[in-house]
């Protein structure tokens, strides 16, 4: 491949903490393949100039993370199911004819994670899923796909979550509470933080009592900024309390596989970044 061609990046804002380039790297040496991934800090005012610069100047393939899911989306002249259904997408890749095409494997990589790496099984979980950005839109429908018996959304603008559920478009399974009632709506066995909070510095501050008995408290960002979500969640008794490493390594491998024609070993990269503490 030529240098050109090999040209790949990750943008969001903030983003100068993202593992992507080091996990593409490590996925790249596996087949024997160069290729320069970057990062790139765009803010939402300039995002759609500079993917449009990225792709006119060599882009092969782009991965998009917060806060940019739904302006992908709106970017692309194409969309794969799971991107058109949920209504954003993690990953940008350009086509012969000029067009771009936008896919989504968040929900994906998250029910990866759960069920072949951590062995958890999701089905017939009551599922709190607190947010309703772009992140959520991406694994809500893979809950839901993934068998959990209820799914509940909860986001501080409730008008954005009622949204989500109507996008599901199964109202007996999924349905939207306000983010002032957490105290008083019960307790689930399986909670989703799909906030940006911790990337944001922010505190959640949620009640212990949403917490059930032998719960799964997940969390889809990684490193730092899930550690406030999963300090919380040990402080109120959850018998797991997982952070999005393993789906951020598993939804770079299915980029790598659309890019590359050839899947990657994730075990490796995973342990290899736990290793180092991430």
């Amino acid at each position: 491949m030529s240098e050109t061609a090999s040209r790949y990046a990750v943008f969001g804002h903030p983003v100068a903490h993202s593992l992507s380039p080091r996990i593409h790297q490590a996925f790249a040496r596996q087949f024997g393949i160069e290729l320069n991934y970057e990062i790139i800090d765009a803010e939402p005012a300039t995002f759609a100039a500079a993917v449009r610069d990225f792709f006119a100047h060599g882009g092969a393939g782009a991965n998009v993370t917060v806060p940019h899911k739904h302006a992908a989306l709106a970017l692309a002249d194409t969309h794969s199911e799971a991107a058109a259904r949920s209504g954003a997408a993690n990953v940008l890749t350009p086509q012969a004819n000029g067009d771009l095409a936008a896919h989504n494997n968040d929900g994906a990589g998250m029910v990866r994670d759960l069920t072949e790496r951590h062995r958890l099984d999701l089905r017939g979980h009551d599922t709190l899923l607190l947010g309703a950005g772009g992140a959520a839109q991406g694994v809500a429908w893979a809950l839901l796909d993934a068998g959990v018996d209820t799914l509940t959304i909860v986001n501080r603008n409730p008008e954005r979550a009622d949204a989500l559920a109507d996008r599901l478009g199964e109202p007996a399974r999924a349905h939207t509470r306000y983010w002032k009632d957490l105290d008083s709506i019960g307790s689930y066995d399986l909670i989703v933080n799909a906030t940006s909070a911790g990337v944001q510095g922010q505190a959640l501050d949620l009640p212990f009592a949403i917490v059930g008995a032998r719960a799964l408290c997940y969390d889809l960002s990684y490193g730092k900024a899930a550690i406030p979500f999963l300090t919380w969640a040990r402080a109120a008794g959850a018998r797991f309390a997982l952070d999005g490493l393993g789906m951020l390594v598993e939804t770079a491998a299915d980029s790598f596989e659309l890019w590359h024609g050839r899947r990657p070993d994730t075990d490796p990269v995973y342990d290899a970044l736990r290793a180092d503490g991430v």
